[in-house]
């Protein structure tokens, strides 16, 4: 294993808890980190609207990684690197999520809309990227600025119907995977949180090897492949696990200060 010189973390089902709080084990966790020298940033599914608040608290100087790493974004939200769905895939993937009678949402860089004030989902969504949604009638207008399609439901087994559909629908034309079991992701073609390491490593002038991950759903899978090191959180499903270097508890369970905690000690090994 090569020195660690950076950490990539998740958020949902990782850096945070169930109820999208950031604990002081793990804000400490990252200050050990910055201690010992080594960097510290995020990559999400979130919009970039969703991640500021994670910033001041976690003193992340660092470029972030928002729509699964199919943008990057300053400390200061600003994009440096910005790639959006091509929109005829764009309308391709509202029809599919419109066949399966989820939800729908669709991501601009700085807004979040939906045609459904009272979806299932929506409330959650407030309460974790801290913005309202704007409500308008037709997607259309905006289909040349989606950064990112959502579908949410909470019928997990159609969601993985659904995913699966979604993937034979746009084939290399987006990324589509499921960043929650109740969320389906569609986002640029050939741009996720495995590039995003890439794009960090190739930034900061390290090899990918030095690079520690931190995730627990499917969509972290590819940062995973792309890092030297990687664990899973207790939270996560068998095939992530069984991917990941190691495994920790859940975030309920101070996961991924233990987490931090597991990747400096293999760097006094």
């Amino acid at each position: 294993m090569s020195r660690i010189a950076l950490v990539v973390s998740d958020v949902d089902g990782t850096l945070l808890t169930r109820d999208k709080t950031l604990t002081e084990p793990a804000t400490a966790a990252v200050r050990r980190l910055h201690a010992a020298g080594i960097g510290f940033t995020i990559v999400s599914s979130r919009p970039t609207i969703g991640m500021q608040f994670l910033v001041a608290p976690l003193a992340i100087t660092l470029p972030i990684g928002a729509f699964n790493g199919s943008s990057i974004v300053g400390p200061d939200m600003r994009p440096i690197e910005q790639h959006l769905i091509p929109p005829e895939v764009a309308r391709r993937s509202i029809d599919v999520l419109i066949d399966f009678d989820v939800d729908v949402w669709l991501f601009t860089n700085e807004s979040w809309l939906t045609r459904n004030p009272d979806g299932e989902y929506v409330a959650h969504e407030k309460r974790a990227i801290r913005h309202d949604p704007v409500i308008v009638a037709d997607f259309a207008p905006y289909l040349g600025s989606a950064c990112k399609i959502v579908g949410a439901s909470s019928d997990p087994d159609l969601l993985r119907h659904c995913e699966a559909a979604m993937q034979q629908a746009v084939g290399s034309e987006a990324t589509a995977v499921r960043s929650q079991s109740y969320y389906l992701d569609v986002t640029p073609p050939g741009h996720d949180k495995g590039t995003f390491v890439q794009a960090m490593a190739a930034r900061l002038g390290i090899p990918t090897d030095a690079v520690a991950t931190i995730g627990d759903m499917q969509n972290d899978l590819p940062m995973f492949r792309n890092s030297g090191f990687s664990v899973a959180m207790g939270n996560a499903t068998d095939d992530v696990k069984k991917l990941a270097s190691r495994v920790t508890t859940s975030n309920e369970q101070d996961g991924f200060a233990k987490a931090i905690d597991i990747i400096l000690q293999a760097q006094s090994v």
